[in-house]
């Protein structure tokens, strides 16, 4: 399975970001899907996950203001970033977790600044 994602740059505090990643490979039907953020010095950390049943969990510090969602007949997830701060600023990870293991995309960078 290979994982692609994209949409990261450079926003202004207050401002949206769209972040995509596509799956590709033999995939099974049910998996788990999300995004996960690592800040310099700072360990890896779950920013949001969705079943392939829809069902989504979030980070404290996201809600409200990130929204993640999928498409299954793209094996696609998305988050949509609104209200981004500069404690946002991380390389972004997309993963993609079935029954058997855990796969990661290689990360995107977003930097929230003025």
């Amino acid at each position: 399975v290979q994982l692609q994602a994209s949409g990261g740059g450079l926003v202004q505090p207050g401002g949206s970001l769209r972040l995509s990643c596509a799956a590709s490979g033999s995939i099974f039907s049910i998996n788990l899907m999300g995004w996960y953020r690592q800040a310099p010095g700072k360990q890896r950390e779950l920013v949001a996950v969705i079943t392939s049943g829809g069902s989504t969990t979030y980070a404290d510090s996201v809600k409200g203001r990130f929204t993640i969602s999928r498409d299954n007949a793209k094996n696609t997830v998305y988050l949509q970033m609104n209200s981004l701060k500069p404690e946002d600023t991380a390389v972004y990870f997309c993963s993609l977790a079935d029954r058997l293991t855990t796969y990661w995309g290689q990360g995107t960078q977003v930097t929230v600044s003025s």
